[in-house]
């Protein structure tokens, strides 16, 4: 049998224009046009094929015969097939048969699928994404909650290993309950989600995706990620998704090879192979690949009211050679390693996110020094919204990974991020990254005994929280986790029951606290005029001293103190005279310190001291952050 004939199927989604966008790389809507859209006498597919002999839909209507339901070419040369089956309820599984120019047939899941069954099993579910939000409040003030001046804490969760019962997954309804009371206990403001699109190996956790418009169906439906969503909203609380369109598997049933040809790859491994993960890589200068990519993000920002994405891996992507040994990349048409596609592909996708949802934000994970990832393209940038800040990650952690007898040594280390703070408008991430691959838990890595142990951890996050930057932190580490992550079975909630991770809990719920409610510790965190240095060379004493500030002149202090040893009259100078009240200090009793402090405030002096004429006699306690403020 010869291949079929184009025609223009009637009453088809898909518009001329649908098609020019799509063939221009610009569209961001086509998961109302491609895949199985159900309708009230069955269902209407079309895929993207452009190289293969004969398509059909096979499924749970069709006893999953290969000849029952062939689809057509449409009549312009656009690539995509399409049919009309009638008698398609929601729910049904179904694939697509690819016959390739050579060779035998093979079956695929739909790449557009709004829903897929469970894995192990890999077939596409009719669905439709039918939702009445309740959201409504939260959407219309979102702007001011999202935006740059907000305070933004936020919680990193991989939904199967938050928490359990009888040691199954909490589905995506449970979840929101959970999680909704614990983070509005803990005071967090957003939850982002590790990534939630169908991914056929759990231990992935889902960066190796096969569903770019699926959410797992391992935790419930589409709806039921809908209501975890529109709950948390309710309940004043943002969710970031975290999104992979970096690369992708070569699972059978997926986008690798779609039409027996690299269609959503490159055809050289040089170009389409990741060597760190096995997978294979988008063709950025592909202008479908793009709308598809383009059409993903908008997807979840649209139907799932997220309130950001959060880019994966940026780095591999902006990068010929990333993860590659000379000859094994090739070069740009300039003979450089920049991927222009994918830069192209970025700024796109910016543009169109904040020209069409401009309240939410693009977040990237990119970790190396590429300039202007946060600005606007139109200034030559990427034009995230944020990036991730890895250097002061790292280097936050090497520097608390050092004795405190050796601090003094390392004191630049801690010191080097202001030197480059306000390039970026940064997050500061404390991520699932960095508690996996042996690393350890995060409060493995300090030092000293067990007291001293969770003392650092305090002093860290209290650094963290009034250090300039949006704060992200994954969940465990804000009750001191003692084992290293793992996705199968949940965090340790039951060390809860010692007064030592009980009171660091409380220390980050008092954080969040005073970092909302401060505006100096949030409202100004990507431009010089929120930070001044007090003291940043005091290396023999390893202390800090710095001031945070809101744009109408809002002031906070904060010292640091790197060592175990208290500091008794140790002086900071200060910009105005008065009573220093004493708003947070992470060794007090109730966080499980030694109770040292200034006894709720000092009164400032007229002892000049750091440049100014005033100044402060504190108490430093050992290993600890003290904020304090004058009214």
């Amino acid at each position: 049998m010869g291949a079929p004939e184009p025609v223009e199927p009637a009453a088809s989604p898909l518009s001329e224009h649908d098609v020019y966008l799509f063939r221009e790389g610009t569209h961001t809507r086509l998961h109302g046009k491609l895949g199985c859209r159900l309708h009230a006498g069955g269902a209407h597919f079309a895929v993207w094929a452009p190289n293969a002999r004969a398509v059909s839909v096979i499924g749970e209507f069709n006893g999953w015969d290969g000849g029952a339901h062939p689809m057509s070419p449409r009549w312009d040369s656009s690539g995509i097939w399409e049919c009309h089956v009638g008698g398609v309820l929601p729910g049904a599984a179904y694939k697509f048969r690819v016959s390739p120019q050579a060779g035998g047939a093979f079956d695929k899941a739909d790449p557009f699928a709004f829903y897929a069954q469970t894995p192990p099993q890999t077939a596409s579910r009719a669905w439709s994404l039918d939702y009445a939000w309740g959201d409504g409040a939260w959407m219309a003030g979102r702007a001011g909650r999202n935006g740059l001046a907000a305070p933004m804490s936020v919680y990193e969760v991989h939904p199967g290993s938050w928490r359990r019962r009888d040691g199954c997954w909490l589905g995506y309804r449970e979840l929101a309950h959970e999680l909704a009371d614990y983070c509005a206990q803990m005071g967090f403001t957003h939850v982002e989600l590790m990534p939630v699109s169908e991914h056929p190996f759990y231990g992935s956790w889902g960066y190796q995706c096969t569903g770019f418009f699926a959410p797992t169906a391992r935790y419930g439906t589409p709806q039921d990620l809908k209501y975890l969503v529109d709950h948390l909203h309710q309940r004043g609380i943002g969710v970031i998704l975290d999104w992979v369109p970096s690369h992708f598997p070569d699972d059978p049933h997926g986008l690798s090879r779609f039409d027996g040809t690299s269609l959503y790859e490159h055809d050289d491994p040089r170009q389409g192979y990741h060597p760190d993960w096995h997978s294979s890589i988008f063709n950025y200068g592909r202008h479908e690949v793009r709308a598809f990519l383009l059409s993903s993000a908008h997807y979840w920002l649209d139907e799932y009211h997220f309130d950001g994405l959060r880019v994966d891996a940026v780095a591999s992507m902006l990068y010929l050679d990333y993860g590659r040994r000379e000859g094994e990349w090739i070069a740009n048409v300039h003979g450089g390693r920049e991927n222009l596609g994918a830069i192209e592909f970025l700024r796109m996708l910016n543009e169109s996110v904040y020209r069409d949802f401009p309240d939410v934000q693009t977040i990237a994970e990119e970790s190396t020094a590429w300039p202007m990832v946060s600005r606007p393209v139109y200034l030559g940038g990427l034009g995230f919204g944020m990036k991730w800040n890895m250097g002061w990650m790292h280097d936050t952690l090497a520097y608390f990974r050092q004795d405190p007898l050796f601090r003094r040594y390392h004191h630049n280390t801690i010191t080097f991020s202001m030197i480059y703070a306000f390039n970026e408008n940064f997050v500061l991430p404390l991520s699932h990254d960095e508690v996996v691959h042996g690393k350890g838990s995060l409060i493995g890595r300090q030092p000293g005994d067990s007291w001293q142990q969770f003392a650092g951890m305090r002093l860290m996050y209290g650094y963290m929280w009034t250090h300039p930057g949006k704060k992200l932190l994954f969940m465990g580490g804000e009750f001191g986790q003692r084992r290293e992550w793992t996705h199968e079975g949940e965090l340790e909630w039951w060390v809860l029951q010692f007064a030592e991770h009980a009171g660091l809990q409380r220390w980050v719920a008092d954080l969040n606290g005073l970092y909302r409610a401060e505006p100096a510790l949030h409202e100004v965190d990507f431009e010089p005029s929120g930070f001044e240095w007090i003291d940043a060379s005091d290396h023999e004493a390893s202390t800090l001293a710095y001031l945070r500030r809101a744009r109408g002149g809002d002031t906070v202090l904060v010292v640091c103190n790197f060592t175990p040893v208290p500091r008794h009259a140790y002086r900071v100078g200060v910009p105005q005279p008065g009573y220093w009240r004493e708003l947070a200090n992470s060794d007090a009793l109730a966080y499980g310190g030694s109770g040292m402090g200034n006894l709720g405030g000092v009164a400032s002096e007229a002892v000049a001291a750091h440049g100014r004429p005033h100044s402060l006699s504190l108490t430093l306690p050992p290993l600890a952050t003290v904020v304090l403020k004058c009214p």
